[in-house]
């Protein structure tokens, strides 16, 4: 019989150290070609928005899809979850805390493979619901020292450093302009709703790892060009979506910055098809906009975890 889980029962049961565990997972399937992932479609609505979006992992035995509403500023997120063998429904769930978990363990896991050994000083613009999750995840894969933060709202931005500081038991401190949060920095993150660049790409030091992950539209663009002409290497988690909501990488290819064939997605860097860094003084950039396969992953060990602890309220189908 299928189970519901509410949002309370995901932040029971999820933490950072199973997203980043299953994400990778997905990951690799996906870089062995085991996974299919279909990209996210959008329907408007009388004052707002429905996206859905759907995977399948067969080696896990699962497949599912998620959808959300986006109407009047609020969003409200769902996964349906299923058996890949057999057809049948496992799960229904509120996802926004399983969306902010798959989404920092994505950054994570591009961190991982993408940044420097040695990547301790982290400064991030954006200082929202989506930003704490791609700071804990850098910290669980990096052993990072300092934090630096940027956001437009000078009570808001104050207000995260703190929260942060008490969560990852490191220093996360303000920076006066994204400048300051870019420069001289290991690994840089964008997590903006920002439709135009929030800092500039010659900001950037040598061997920086930028996860940019805020847009995930053609037409917004949280990076710019500038930053996208420096890396090394462009690594997004799906190339067809990116082709489809990505318009950081868009209007690079417009400018003669980046070719889409030479874009590759993470899984191949997870397998080791694909070298995410080949020296130390490169840039590279991981262009996140979320992808099914990620939540289908995240949420079938929440399910399991679910099973095990005896919780969720059955459903009668």
């Amino acid at each position: 019989m299928a189970i519901f889980l509410r949002e309370s029962d995901v932040g029971n049961l999820a933490n950072m150290e199973m997203a980043l565990r299953a994400v990778e997972g997905g990951f690799r399937l996906q870089g062995s070609q085991k996974a299919e992932n279909a990209p996210r479609r959008r329907c408007r609505l009388e004052h707002g928005m429905l996206h859905v979006m759907s995977a399948s992992v067969p080696p896990l035995g699962l497949a599912g899809l998620k959808s959300y509403t986006t109407v009047a500023g609020a969003s409200r997120f769902h996964v349906l979850l299923y058996s890949s063998a057999e057809g049948t429904l496992l799960a229904v769930m509120e996802a926004d805390l399983l969306g902010q978990l798959r989404t920092g363990a994505a950054s994570g896991i591009a961190t991982r493979y993408m940044a420097r050994k040695d990547a301790a000083r982290v400064g991030i613009i954006g200082t929202g619901w989506q930003a704490r999750s791609q700071l804990a995840a850098a910290c669980a894969v990096r052993p990072v020292t300092s934090i630096l933060a940027f956001g437009r709202d000078p009570s808001r931005r104050e207000s995260f450093c703190r929260e942060m500081s008490d969560s990852l038991g490191i220093a996360v401190q303000a920076a006066a302009s994204a400048e300051e949060a870019v420069s001289d920095r290991d690994i840089v993150i964008t997590a903006t709703s920002s439709s135009e660049p929030v800092f500039r790409g010659e900001w950037l030091a040598k061997g920086t790892h930028i996860n940019a992950v805020g847009s995930n539209s053609l037409t917004r663009q949280e990076i710019d060009v500038e930053t996208v002409r420096r890396t090394a290497c462009v690594i997004v988690d799906s190339v067809e979506q990116s082709m489809m909501e990505s318009g950081d990488l868009t209007m690079a290819c417009e400018a003669g910055a980046l070719f889409w064939e030479d874009v590759r997605e993470l899984g191949l860097v997870v397998v080791g098809d694909y070298p995410g860094r080949e020296d130390a003084a490169e840039i590279t950039l991981f262009k996140s906009n979320g992808i099914a396969l990620e939540d289908v992953a995240l949420a079938g060990e929440i399910y399991q975890a679910a099973v095990k602890a005896g919780v969720g309220k059955p459903l009668p189908f």
